[in-house]
């Protein structure tokens, strides 16, 4: 997960306690804290009081040998984010998902990047694509960030925007939704539909493939009936 490039942080302490929280979640396995020191670059002394005051709060456990992983504290907290959103949407993704033999995901904006909110995998596909919850993009990039950027004036939009991306974003808004190949994970295609909650920064529906019998259009169509049923329920 990439670092924000913001100016100094007003906690150095608080900082680097997320950035630590940062790489275990990229890295998926849990780590020593060897490791994680030299990924963040701090001395191992400072990255062991660190992980210990998250330990306290059970947003990382240690195991036997000591290796470090993310610990499920971090579920209750993310639980709390747009929870009447997440309540909505989690059952049509599941159902979207599995009728598509996809994954499917909700993706909110956040500044000026796309953030994966919920996500489902398919019950019985052989093949899914894994996309996890709090994965981050930059807007400018992947068909959930087209269907967002279509919901914003361009003077919102961010630096990055050229001739060809926006040509692509009045695409996706005039025929109400978005298509990429190939951009935010290599060999992947995605199609997405608008997410408009009023009172809410614009958000997206999507699915992720490898391959599939099923063209755009349909499933698209099958992303908007999920997007239609949300908004509803909100």
């Amino acid at each position: 997960m990439p670092a924000r490039q913001d100016s100094s942080p007003a906690s150095q302490t608080l900082s680097r306690g997320i950035r630590l929280l940062e790489e275990l979640a990229d890295a998926r396995i849990p780590l020593t804290i060897d490791e994680l020191a030299a990924r963040v670059e701090l001395h191992r002394s400072v990255a062991y009081r660190l992980l210990r005051t998250l330990e306290d709060h059970g947003l990382v456990t240690r195991d036997a040998a000591g290796a470090v992983r993310l610990g499920t504290g971090l579920a209750v907290l993310a639980a709390g984010v747009a929870a009447d959103l997440q309540a909505e949407a989690l059952p049509e993704l599941t159902a979207a998902a599995n009728d598509l033999g996809m994954t499917c995901f909700l993706v909110v904006l956040d500044h000026d990047e796309c953030v994966t909110l919920a996500s489902v995998e398919p019950r019985h596909a052989v093949t899914a694509v894994a996309q996890r919850p709090g994965s981050r993009h930059p807007v400018t990039r992947g068909a959930p960030g087209r269907a967002i950027l279509a919901q914003l004036p361009p003077r919102r939009w961010p630096d990055g925007v050229d001739a060809r991306l926006a040509s692509e974003v009045a695409d996706a808004a005039e025929r109400g939704w978005a298509r990429s190949h190939d951009e935010v994970i290599p060999t992947l295609r995605a199609v997405a539909v608008p997410l408009a909650v009023k009172g809410r920064e614009p958000a997206a529906i999507a699915a992720v493939h490898v391959a599939t019998d099923l063209d755009d259009a349909e499933i698209a169509a099958r992303l908007e009936a999920a997007a239609s049923a949300i908004l509803e329920g909100l």
